[in-house]
C-alpha cells in the first residue's frame, strides 16, 4: 500500500481521532484509580494492575478502529463501508465531541487535585480548616500525638488503668509504618484536654491530637476518645466505648485502627493482625501488668523492684503473657543502671525472661529490643543489630529502638552515618525525652563531634535543667574539647543532682587532668569504699586511675569489669575518647579483641562510610 493512502485510510477510518479519545479515557481511569485506592485502603497493586491493563488496551483499541467501523445497522468491518461513505465522518465527529466532553472532566479534575486539601476528613468536609505548617511535610497529615488519659474513677489508684489504656493504643498505632507516633514520654507532660492544643502539637511535631478520658468500676470500663486536628481545632472523630474489663483490649484495637482509617493510613495485613491481637485473656493478669508497667516507668531502683513484683505476679496468673516476661526482663536489665543491683546478679534473670518471651511470641518488637540489648552486653553486635532491625520492622514508631540501637552496636562499631540517623529518628519520634536527647549527644561525643554534642546537650538541658546525665554528658564533650574547667562545672553539677558513681568518676578524671589530685584521690577512695556496699562499675575506677596516669591500674580495672559482666560498661572500647591513652598499650589492645576484634570492627566502620 502506498504509504500516502495508508496515513489517509487512517485518517478515514477515524484511528487517529481513537488513539487521541482513548489516551484521554484511560487518562482519567488511572486518576480514578490513584484516587479510590488509597481511599478505600485497597492494594497498591490494584491500581498497578489499572496501568497495565489500560496500556495493553491501547494497541487493541486501535486494530480495532482500523478494522472496523460503527454504522446504524451495527458494527462492520471498515472494508464494507465505502470509501466516501458519510458514516465515517459523522463517527469521527461524536469522537471529536466525546474527545472534547472528556478533556474538559480531565482539566476539572486535574484543577480539583491542584487546589483540594492535602488531607480529607469527616470534618473537613463541615469545618473550613486553617492552613498547617507542619515539622515534618511527608508525614504531616499522618502523624499523631496521644495525650494522657484523664482518670474519671472515684479511686485514684486507678490512674495505673488509664495510663494503661493510654499506652495500649499507642502501641498498636506505633505498629503502622505509615503513621508518625510521638512516644509516650514526650506526652506525658501535658494533660488531656489542654488549652494550647496547637502550640502542643507544634512542640511534638505532629498534626493530630488524641485525647482520653477512662472510668472504670469494678469490671466495667468506659474510655472515652476524640481526636482533634491541631491546627484549627477540628474533631475529626470521638466515640465512647463501654466495655467489661476482661474486653477491654478490642476497645483499645477499634480505637487504635479507626485513628488509621481517620488519617488515610495504609495498613498492611501484619499491621492489622498485630494491632487487633490482644496479649491475654486474664483480666487480672493485665491489671497486674499494668501495675508493672506503671512502676517500671518511674525509672528509680525501688520502682524497677515493685515492676518486678508486680509483672511476676501478672505471670502467675496467665503463664503466657509474653509483655509480661518483656517487663520483667527490662526490669532486670535495668536495676544496675540504676544501682540496685551488680550485672552479674540481674543480667541472668533479664536472659531467662526475655528467651521465655520470645518462645511465646517472636512478633513483638518489645522483646526483640531488649535481646539486642542483652545481645550488646554479650558483645554479639552482629545478633543486637539484626535484633534492633527487627524490632523497628515489627513497630517502626518504637522510639526506644531506634535509641537503643543508635547508640548501641552502631555506635560502637563507628557506624557513625547509621548510628547518628537512629538517634535523630528517636528524638523525631520522642522530641521531648531526656534520655534520647541526651543520648544523641553521647553519640557524637563517641564519633568526636564535640560542637555538635555541645548544643545537642545544652538543648536537653533546656528541657529539664536537672537532668544530671545531660550535665555530666556536656562536661565530657567540654573536656574532649579542652574546656576543662567548664566541664568540672558540669561534672559537679551532675554529681549534685544525682548520686551515679559514674558522675563522679567522670569529676574525679577531670580534677586528675586539671592537676588537683587530692580531690581525684579522695573521689577514688570514695567509689572504692562504696563498691564494697553497692555497685560501683569497672569502668569507673578505670576512669580515675586514668587521670592519675595509673595506665596499669586501669586495665586492672576494665578487665575486672569484663570478667564480671559489665558489657554495658565497655562495649564501646573501641571509639571512646576516654579510653585514648591506653590505645596500643598490649594489655588494653588485647582486651579491646575480645570484646570487638580489629578485623570486625575496621570492616564495619568502612562499610558504614
Amino acid at each position: 500500500m502506498n504509504p500516502r493512502n495508508f496515513f489517509a485510510e487512517l485518517k478515514r477510518r477515524n484511528v487517529y481521532k481513537v488513539a487521541v479519545a482513548y489516551a484521554v479515557v484511560g487518562w482519567l481511569v488511572m486518576q480514578i484509580a490513584a484516587t479510590v485506592v488509597p481511599a478505600l485502603h485497597l492494594s497498591d497493586t490494584i491500581t498497578s494492575a489499572v496501568v497495565v491493563l489500560v496500556l495493553l488496551g491501547f494497541p487493541i483499541a486501535l486494530i480495532l478502529a482500523w478494522a472496523f467501523e460503527l454504522t446504524p445497522e451495527g458494527i462492520k468491518r471498515a472494508e464494507d463501508v465505502p470509501p466516501n461513505e458519510s458514516i465515517t465522518r459523522k463517527t469521527g465527529r461524536k469522537l471529536v465531541g466525546l474527545t472534547i466532553a472528556l478533556a474538559v472532566i480531565a482539566v476539572g479534575l486535574l484543577v480539583f487535585q491542584f487546589l483540594r486539601p492535602k488531607s480529607l476528613n469527616k470534618a473537613a468536609l463541615s469545618t473550613p480548616s486553617a492552613p498547617t505548617t507542619p515539622a515534618t511535610p511527608a508525614l504531616a497529615d499522618k502523624s499523631i500525638a496521644v495525650l494522657p488519659f484523664d482518670n474519671l474513677s472515684r479511686d485514684p489508684d486507678n490512674a495505673y488503668f488509664a495510663e494503661g489504656v493510654q499506652d495500649e493504643i499507642l502501641t498498636r498505632l506505633a505498629k503502622v509504618a505509615d503513621l508518625k507516633v510521638i512516644s509516650r514520654t514526650s506526652t506525658q507532660k501535658y494533660k488531656s484536654a489542654p488549652d494550647n492544643l496547637r502550640a502542643i502539637a507544634q512542640q511534638l511535631g505532629v498534626a493530630n491530637i488524641l485525647e482520653g478520658r477512662v472510668q472504670k468500676a469494678n469490671d466495667q470500663v468506659r474510655v472515652n476518645v476524640q481526636l482533634i486536628n491541631a491546627a484549627n481545632d477540628a474533631h475529626l472523630w470521638a466515640d465512647i466505648y463501654d466495655r467489661k474489663v476482661t474486653d477491654i483490649f478490642e476497645a483499645e484495637s477499634e480505637i487504635a485502627k479507626t485513628i488509621a482509617d481517620t488519617l488515610r493510613a495504609k495498613l498492611t495485613g501484619s499491621e492489622m493482625a498485630a494491632m487487633a491481637k490482644a496479649p491475654t485473656a486474664d483480666s487480672e493478669a493485665y491489671e497486674l501488668y499494668l501495675k508493672g508497667n506503671y512502676f517500671w516507668n518511674k525509672r528509680t531502683g525501688a520502682d524497677f523492684h515493685k515492676a518486678i513484683d508486680y509483672f511476676n505476679q501478672a505471670i502467675a496468673k496467665d503463664p503466657n503473657y509474653a509483655l509480661a516476661y518483656v517487663g520483667l526482663a527490662d526490669s532486670y536489665l535495668l536495676l544496675s543502671n540504676y544501682g540496685a543491683a551488680a550485672p552479674q546478679d540481674s543480667m541472668p534473670q533479664a536472659r531467662a525472661a526475655a528467651q521465655k518471651a520470645l518462645k511465646l511470641d517472636s512478633n513483638l518488637a518489645e522483646v526483640h529490643a531488649t535481646l539486642a540489648i542483652l545481645s550488646q552486653g554479650d558483645f554479639e553486635f552482629k545478633r543486637a543489630i539484626t535484633e534492633y532491625e527487627r524490632a523497628i520492622q515489627l513497630s517502626p514508631n518504637y522510639a526506644m529502638a531506634h535509641h537503643w540501637f543508635g547508640d548501641g552496636p552502631l555506635m560502637a562499631l563507628a557506624m557513625t552515618n547509621r548510628s547518628i540517623a537512629e538517634g535523630k529518628r528517636s528524638v523525631e519520634l520522642d522530641p521531648l525525652s531526656l534520655i534520647n536527647n541526651a543520648d544523641l549527644g553521647w553519640v557524637y561525643i563517641n564519633a568526636r563531634r564535640y560542637e555538635e554534642a555541645i548544643a545537642q546537650l545544652r538543648k536537653t538541658i533546656e528541657i529539664d535543667s536537672h537532668f544530671y546525665l545531660a550535665h555530666y554528658y556536656l562536661g565530657e564533650a567540654l573536656q574532649l574539647k579542652g574546656q576543662l574547667t567548664e566541664a568540672i562545672v558540669e561534672y559537679r553539677a551532675a554529681v549534685e543532682l544525682n548520686d551515679d558513681p559514674l558522675a563522679l568518676a567522670f569529676l574525679g578524671h577531670a580534677y586528675a587532668r586539671a592537676g588537683q589530685k587530692d580531690k581525684a584521690q579522695e573521689i577514688l577512695g570514695r567509689l572504692t569504699e562504696e563498691a564494697k556496699s553497692r555497685y560501683v562499675s569497672g569502668y569507673s575506677l578505670a576512669l580515675v586511675r586514668l587521670g592519675l596516669g595509673e595506665k596499669e591500674e586501669a586495665i586492672d580495672a576494665l578487665e575486672r569489669a569484663y570478667r564480671n559482666g559489665e558489657g554495658d560498661d565497655i562495649y564501646i572500647i573501641r571509639v571512646d575518647p576516654f579510653l585514648d591513652d591506653l590505645r596500643g598499650h598490649p594489655r588494653f589492645e588485647a582486651l579491646a579483641e575480645k570484646i570487638i576484634p580489629a578485623r570486625e570492627f575496621a570492616k564495619a566502620a568502612t562499610s558504614s562510610k
